[in-house]
């Protein structure tokens, strides 16, 4: 199995949709042309920030055939494949075709509450099926439930082609802990873009970005300044941020990052239900910080 480079910034690509609420696949195209021109890392498809859920099998098809057809194999493709029933994650691992994928994303099981011995068995049968390398997702914010650093350390040794883990905890100590005791073999990227920079001075590789949808040159620069040491640098451009990495989220992911593409005229502002576009306030102080930033919109 031939290892993945995940070190910079890899993009969690949103899904557009037109008014009718469709696929609107020359924006996608438009979209993947726009990350490959502005040094982005790496693209993730299918994650939570491309409204998985609300697609299809159909779409979700479509969807990674026009990325793979259109990245060709320029920069590594990650697929999300997650979710709390075990078995139907193995079946798809063990039958369906990846060609062009480079590794696959795996959620900590949502909605289920799995014990910590739970979460360990749900990534060995995931790893034991997996003909590509994986990415372990702790987001306790969404699945109900902290993959604590011991459950994490302890996939990561038993589990070779298990190779990274996306922390979106929040617990700076907890991230800490991980990337002190990790295996060698084993990398820990960012899932949230404000601890983007803290994370990278203490061990970490990168990021898998929301905001690099919109903004994939300045994030991408200010990821490797700050993995190349340069940190004066890299935290000028964080701080150019801030403002914008509260706002992504105030309504919702990707209401926030939809509403900055569609400033920028990439996208309609549109997701599909139960997400809604953000609420006017929030639309105002984003278009407002666009501007600061001297972004047409």
């Amino acid at each position: 199995m031939s290892r993945i480079n995940l070190r910079g910034m890899g993009v969690a690509l949103i899904t557009p949709f037109k008014e009718d609420e469709s696929v609107d696949f020359d924006a996608l195209s438009r979209l993947v042309d726009y990350q490959l021109q502005n040094s982005t890392d790496y693209l993730v498809v299918l994650g939570t920030t491309a409204e998985t859920p609300t697609l299809t099998e159909e779409e979700k098809k479509d969807i990674v055939e026009l990325v793979v057809s259109k990245v060709g194999g320029r920069i590594p493709i990650i697929l999300g494949e997650g979710g709390n029933n075990t078995r139907a994650i193995v079946q798809k691992l063990s039958k369906n075709d990846y060609a062009g994928i480079d590794g696959i994303l795996s959620v900590v099981p949502y909605y289920n509450k799995p014990s910590q011995e739970g979460i360990y068995q749900h990534y060995k049968a995931i790893s034991e099926a997996s003909p590509l390398p994986i990415i372990s997702y702790n987001v306790p914010g969404r699945t109900g439930v902290n993959m604590t650093p011991d459950t994490t350390l302890r996939i990561a040794n038993d589990f070779p082609n298990i190779v990274a883990v996306k922390e979106a905890s929040g617990n700076m100590s907890q991230m800490d802990e991980i990337i002190k005791r990790k295996p060698a073999h084993f990398d820990v990227i960012s899932g949230d873009d404000g601890v983007t920079f803290p994370l990278i001075t203490l061990g970490a590789i990168g990021v898998i970005s929301v905001i690099g949808n919109a903004f994939p040159k300045e994030f991408s620069r200010m990821t490797r300044l700050a993995l190349e040491g340069d940190y004066n640098s890299a935290l000028t451009i964080h701080h150019s941020f801030n403002e914008l990495f509260e706002l992504l989220f105030v309504d919702g992911n990707p209401a926030g990052v939809k509403c900055m593409l569609n400033m920028m005229g990439y996208i309609e502002n549109k997701l599909r239900l139960p997400l809604v576009p953000t609420c006017i306030k929030t639309y105002e102080q984003i278009r407002n910080v666009l501007i600061e930033l001297n972004i047409k919109c």
